[in-house]
């Protein structure tokens, strides 16, 4: 790694993350999107797969193109990655990239598979990664996604903390989160970008609580929650294909019907009835 990366300062927030991330909950919700990624991307085919952001998960462990990488936009979190702290939250991939997440360095219509764990709410311009996911993207490439439900039991939790921290007290329960984008507004960005949503899951469905006996009582919801209420799980996860509308060239006839000469020809012949001359008139082609 340069030396320009790891001199760079730390950001506070992403480090705060790191931790939650290892908190019951969120050792909780990232073995759930762990399986949700093994079986979205193991049968994607191709040659080039990226991950954006989230290095705790190895979004692309399970799939087997040959060329994988992570891009970070935070040197803070790369230095994580590096450093000799949680060896265990290492990912398995390619060395990192630095780069603004709404200017990728890869060609238009390059790679084959994107992930984004939860990329977009951390993002501060959420629609532009998105929209420069589907310029990377080949034809028929596929992006998945795994956003914050606001609709859940962990979205009320956290839109009550961001209420109580306006007057001075509380803390969020999901810490760095800029904005939870919901469902509906993700896929109406999706539809928008020319994507086609392929499959929809929600999980996550035990409360926002923050110790591990608590989450083991609760673990019942799970099953229960995804059959009847599945729209209100704490997670979403998204998988969408860019469709490139297909074109109609309209060609030059070459052939062409032959059209009857409008002009009269007239043509002298004699007849001999009645010692008169008869002029017939035909039509030339």
């Amino acid at each position: 790694m340069s030396p320009s990366l790891q001199t760079t300062l730390p950001t506070p927030a992403q480090l705060r993350l790191h931790d939650w991330l290892q908190t019951p909950p969120g050792a909780y919700l990232r073995h759930w999107e762990a399986q949700e990624f093994e079986r979205s991307v193991v049968d994607v085919f191709g040659y080039h797969a990226l991950q954006l952001g989230l290095p705790h998960i190895d979004t692309l462990q399970a799939n087997r193109m040959p060329n994988q990488w992570l891009a970070l936009d935070d040197a803070a979190v790369l230095n994580v990655v590096d450093g000799p702290s949680q060896p265990a939250l290492k990912p398995a991939l390619k060395p990192a990239l630095l780069t603004d997440f709404d200017a990728l360095p890869f060609a238009e219509a390059s790679l084959d598979l994107v992930t984004l764990p939860h990329t977009l709410e951390l993002s501060g311009d959420p629609h532009g990664t998105l929209s420069e996911v589907h310029r990377v993207l080949v034809p028929e490439g596929r992006v998945v996604i795994c956003g914050l439900n606001p609709t859940s039991l962990w979205g009320l939790r956290q839109r009550r903390a961001e209420l109580y921290q306006r007057f001075g007290f509380g803390e969020l329960y999901v810490p760095d989160t800029r904005e939870w984008i919901g469902y509906r507004r993700l896929r109406d960005w999706l539809r928008l970008l020319s994507f086609e949503v392929e499959s929809v899951r929600f999980g996550c469905y035990r409360p926002a609580v923050e110790s591990q006996p608590w989450l083991d009582r609760t673990a019942w919801l799970d099953p229960l929650g995804s059959r009847w209420w599945p729209i209100l799980g704490g997670v979403y996860f998204v998988v969408a294909v860019k469709r490139v509308r297909g074109m109609t060239l309209i060609r030059r006839a070459w052939k062409t019907t032959p059209k009857m000469a409008g002009t009269p020809v007239s043509v002298a012949s004699s007849a001999h009835s009645a010692g008169t001359t008869t002029r017939k008139y035909i039509e030339s082609d």
